[in-house]
């Protein structure tokens, strides 16, 4: 009788439960790498270059599809599940890709504007557009005078982490 009722409740379980939060194809936060190469076969995965708590392993795919428009992703793993991924793509592009995040993943946490200001350097303008769903952030990123906007989504520290030298 236990068996029975277990096949029905575990289905139920999995069907109930929440999508993922930020996710490119059906890859991220807390998909595994083989989830990552079954969706994106041409990812070329490898060992991180530096030394991260956050990651140890990454799988960049150079040519994808991502709201109709050409990019490229890199998925950060530690022990074996994503934990963050970054997508980047030509700068003319972002009123695109900003429209089809808006359309799927809703109104937005937060949109800025900074400036950086640098000693003895033009100010630059940076503009972040962010989503928060629980332990889970998104932030689309561009700079006018740069060709690239990119994407970043991570789960936790995650983003504060990934690029801090050890």
């Amino acid at each position: 009788m236990r068996r029975a009722l277990a096949v029905p409740l575990l289905a139920f379980a999995f069907a109930s439960a929440p999508a993922l939060a930020f996710e490119v194809d059906g890859v991220g936060p807390g998909a595994s790498e083989a989830d990552v190469r079954a969706t994106f076969p041409s990812a070329y995965c490898k060992p991180l270059e530096w030394k991260s708590l956050a990651a140890e392993r990454r799988c960049d795919d150079a040519r994808i599809s991502f709201a109709g428009i050409e990019a490229r992703v890199t998925f950060f793993l530690h022990e074996g599940t994503v934990q963050g991924f970054q997508l980047r793509f030509a700068a003319r592009d972002r009123p695109r890709v900003a429209a089809a995040l808006k359309s799927q993943w809703g109104a937005p946490s937060g949109e800025t504007r900074d400036l950086i200001q640098r000693k003895g350097q033009k100010e630059a303008e940076v503009y972040k557009i962010t989503w928060v769903r629980g332990r889970d952030q998104a932030t689309l990123t561009w700079r006018p005078e740069r060709k690239r906007s990119w994407l970043m989504v991570s789960r936790g520290g995650f983003a504060e982490e990934i690029y801090r030298v050890r």
